[in-house]
């Protein structure tokens, strides 16, 4: 019975420094100071070759702009680089109603009814937070028939 005890007496000790690691690293990344957070984070970048933005979603990136210029300016780069797109239909002939209506449906995947209802509807959101692509093709099709659509 003894050996089995040691066993995982042993497991428990090998878990055990893993955790004290890394609340090392939390510790101590607590008690700094935001500008010594961005030195840390573009050291990261550079020894790891990363983009720390790219990972963040913004959230880092809005707790920064306090700190100083150098977190304003990589605020304001996230700013413009916006990846989602609403796309909106504003308007359309009625003699190519049923032609819009056919590619609301398939950007959409709505049925004939609720596409017709939304359609009706223009001004009206058609796409939320579709990447640039997307809407970009969608707004083309769109302005082939004589509809006016938007980025937005």
């Amino acid at each position: 019975m003894a050996p089995a005890v040691s066993r995982v007496g042993t497991s428990r000790v090998a878990a055990a420094p893993a955790m004290s690691a890394v609340d090392e690293v939390m510790d101590k990344l607590k008690s700094m100071t935001l500008l010594e957070a961005a030195e840390l984070v573009k050291a990261i970048e550079e020894t790891f070759d990363v983009d720390a933005s790219a990972a963040a979603g913004g959230g880092m990136m809005m707790a920064m702009p306090a700190g100083g210029a150098a977190g304003g300016e990589a605020g304001a780069a996230a700013a413009e680089e916006k990846t989602e797109f609403d796309l909106v239909l504003d308007s359309f002939p009625a003699d190519k109603k049923i032609a819009v209506l056919k590619v609301v449906r398939e950007l959409t995947g709505l049925g004939l009814k609720e596409a017709k209802e939304k359609v009706e509807s223009a001004p009206c959101p058609i796409k939320e937070g579709a990447p640039k692509a997307e809407c970009e093709e969608a707004v083309k099709k769109l302005e082939e028939l004589g509809a006016k659509a938007v980025l937005k």
